[in-house]
């Protein structure tokens, strides 16, 4: 990776392809391809005639009046605006759902080893979710599979944002503002209305949060300051890159509208943006730059300290949804079981497994596998892990080395969907045995030493 500016990276990742990000989250950003310098009006939005004979296009994330601090918005500008298209009409939804009615509750721990491996669209499977894209308020869990790029096909999701978390495969992901190469233990953020197609280098699979009615955020940092966690600066959207092609066969755009889907047709590619500018783009996110804070006297912190994102409800300190790792970090706490403590909760927690093993249930949990465990729902280290870690000489220690874990929370509660429970044929039905050993370590004769 070569630097050659404060602003911006030169990534060559093939002898042909040079991908060009900005870095920072939030910011007011403006870019135009170099093939077309001047493209961005000077002064102003909306010229009568703009540069080149472009289109201005503004494309709003949030309501005109929202105060500036959640105000998005970018410009772009176009050779074509995206309105000229055949009618949208209704396509085969797959097992993409916002039906949570399939089946009845289920509050017992619920695990499923990977998903195998479609067109992403086409593999797109809804996990668990609730809420209503209608009235903007909500979440879905999905998991992609995919081995076939989206040629001449893009999606827009118009329902919310995505959160993508790739476990397998590399994505070259293709958006109006720009390109984005993201692999494993990357993720990236597409945000509601914008327009990006999929190539893959064969069988690619991940996860994906799907958030209605918020946009992520970074959380706030209280008392650890300024500097910590995920830093702005750490964050990247894709600089300016236009085609001007006509596709005399037809450019098949799929909207997710309303939990559906529908596609319609056009003769040229969306991705025909000469140069914008705005603060409402997509991003990506390197998870290896998390900077990770943990306990170093004793106890636990609560695992809100390794929150990358978050997406606000209008509860204060309650998310819709929130993302969570466990990177590699150092445990230091004294007289202290280290591993996570059980635990019943008022929120949803879905985990994911990108790579590694998770460090409270080392056997069985594979990358591409997701447990949830539901709002209430007791969880916690599996037996040979509270055995092993009571016991354990307790030094410092390198934790989840080689290991990326992570968690969707939300206030929530979740239901499960008819495909994960039953068609996909990967539930654990033995999970809950993880805990059945499990054994009384009660002594009424023990009595407490006086220090």
């Amino acid at each position: 990776m070569e630097h050659f500016s404060s602003h911006f990276e030169l990534v060559s990742l093939t002898s042909v392809c040079l991908f060009q990000y900005m870095s920072g989250f939030g910011n007011e950003f403006s870019s135009e391809d170099p093939r077309c310098p001047g493209a961005l009006p000077d002064g102003q939005n909306n010229p009568q005639v703009c540069p080149y004979g472009l289109y201005a296009e503004q494309l709003s994330g949030s309501a005109f009046t929202c105060p500036r601090p959640t105000n998005k918005r970018s410009w772009l500008y176009r050779i074509l605006p995206s309105v000229k298209h055949k009618p949208f009409t209704p396509v085969y939804c797959g097992n993409i759902t916002e039906s949570w009615n399939e089946v009845e509750p289920d509050p017992n721990q619920l695990s499923s080893s990977q998903i195998l491996s479609y067109v992403i669209f086409q593999g797109l499977n809804t996990i668990c979710g609730a809420g209503d894209a209608k009235s903007r308020n909500g979440i879905g869990i999905h998991m992609y599979t995919c081995n076939t790029s989206m040629t001449d096909r893009c999606f827009n999701n118009s329902d919310g944002d995505f959160l993508i978390v790739p476990q397998q495969g590399n994505l070259l992901i293709t958006t109006e503002f720009g390109k984005m190469m993201v692999e494993p233990n990357e993720i990236c953020v597409i945000q509601q209305g914008m327009r990006f197609t999929v190539d893959v280098y064969g069988e690619t699979r991940g996860y994906i949060l799907e958030v209605y009615g918020a946009h992520f955020e970074l959380p706030d940092l209280g008392p650890i300051g300024a500097n910590g966690l995920a830093n702005p600066r750490d964050f990247q959207c894709p600089a300016a890159w236009y085609e001007d092609r006509t596709v005399h066969t037809g450019y098949t755009v799929i909207n997710k509208y309303q939990g559906k889907l529908f596609s319609c047709q056009q003769d040229f590619s969306p991705f025909n943006v000469v140069a914008w500018h705005g603060n409402y783009t997509p991003y990506k996110y390197n998870l290896e730059k998390f900077m990770a804070i943990n306990a170093v006297a004793f106890d636990h912190a609560d695992p809100s300290i390794f929150t990358v994102l978050t997406a606000k409800s209008t509860r204060p300190g309650v998310a819709i949804a929130d993302f969570v790792i466990f990177p590699p970090r150092w445990g230091v706490a004294e007289n202290t079981f280290r591993p996570p403590y059980y635990h019943r909760n008022c929120m949803s927690e879905f985990m994911g497994l990108i790579k590694g093993h998770y460090e409270a249930k080392e056997e069985g949990f594979l990358p591409g596998g997701g447990s949830l465990h539901s709002m209430m729902t007791p969880h916690g280290p599996d037996a040979y892990c509270f055995e092993k870690n009571s016991m354990a000489d307790l030094e410092p220690e390198r934790v989840a080395e080689g290991t990326m874990a992570f968690m969707f929370e939300s206030s929530f509660s979740m239901a499960v969907t008819k495909w994960a429970l039953e068609t996909c044929q990967r539930l654990d039905k033995t999970y809950y045995q993880c805990w059945e050993p499990l054994r009384s370590h009660f002594n009424p004769n023990f009595r407490p030493s006086h220090k």
